[in-house]
């Protein structure tokens, strides 16, 4: 089956930030993910879409839209909050079991520590230590194994602003998970803001990549955020995530590189925006990075 394409809430500037950019009602968003050309999308923070499942099926029954899963942040860094965290992600698991959802992104939540140092992190500095790390790996271990008894995949999204950003962070992350529980869950902005080439962990990790984010970035706009130690936030308001095309990352690469390896299911188009920025117009952006899809990639 060749690779379908979707789309997330994220592109029409709604982020899992209390307060952040100008939000549409959760109806008018749906609308546009199918008028832009979309085939499915993901949850978005909980509680935008319904959280009853059944009203949430008849929301996207009716624009015959299936639901993929949902992006969850955990408190990867701080052991005392891991059991509460235990239940909010079961909470959203069940509602993607309910609503047939296949898979749980599971990811570390940002931190003003991390956010400040997003795309210029230095490992020894500003990392977890081995027991902040150790106790992450069973976190995530044990959310996986309970999601897949709800009958979900999860997969793991690393993610500017967090603990597990860089390259070397998503390969030791990796290296302490169970791959028959875990997934990776492969953003192309994220890793290349974070110095990596996404490329590479395409061919690298093909066999563990289950679910595929597709987000672009600004390289003038990056360059300037290094330079300047620009906070991560500061920088989505800046542009710095651009639509597909228009920036640095090899995406036609990645694409091959899955393809090659057998990769047959979801890539998510990404665009995270401020739409309170002059001349952010979600629909048309999204749009137009469907566009790009089907002439530069075929799909």
């Amino acid at each position: 089956m060749p690779i379908r394409v979707a789309t997330a809430p994220v592109s029409w500037g709604i982020l899992e930030i209390e307060g952040w950019g100008k939000q549409k009602p959760y109806s008018e968003v749906l609308d546009e993910i199918v008028q832009a050309g979309y085939s499915g999308t993901e949850l978005g923070p909980y509680g935008f879409l319904p959280t009853d499942p059944n009203e949430l099926k008849k929301e996207l029954a009716k624009r015959n839209l299936p639901l993929l899963g949902a992006f969850v942040p955990l408190p990867l860094a701080h052991a005392d909050r891991h059991d509460a965290a235990i239940q909010s992600a079961l909470e959203v698991a069940r509602l993607l079991a309910k609503a047939g959802a296949p898979f749980l992104v599971l990811a570390d939540e940002m931190s003003p520590t991390r956010m400040a140092v997003a795309g210029s992190v230095d490992e020894a500095r500003d990392g977890m230590n081995a027991r902040a790390w150790e106790g992450a790996a069973r976190l995530l271990d044990t959310v996986a194994r309970t999601a897949r008894e709800l009958g979900l995949s999860s997969v793991f999204h690393h993610h500017c602003g967090t603990y597990i950003e860089t390259p070397g962070e998503t390969e030791r992350l990796l290296a302490m998970t169970n791959p028959q529980l875990l997934g990776l869950c492969l953003d192309t902005g994220h890793y290349f803001y974070g110095g990596g080439d996404p490329v590479n962990l395409a061919r690298k990790h093909a066999t563990r990549i289950r679910h595929l984010h597709l987000k672009d970035v600004r390289p003038s706009v990056l360059e300037q955020v290094r330079r300047e130690k620009i906070p991560y936030l500061d920088a989505v308001r800046m542009g710095v995530f651009c639509e597909l095309g228009q920036g640095s990352v090899n995406l036609t690469g990645v694409i091959q590189a899955l393809t090659s390896a057998g990769f047959d299911g979801w890539a998510v188009f990404e665009q995270d925006v401020d739409t309170t920025q002059p001349g952010c117009n979600p629909l048309e952006s999204a749009t137009r990075s469907r566009n790009y899809l089907r002439k530069t990639a075929g799909l």
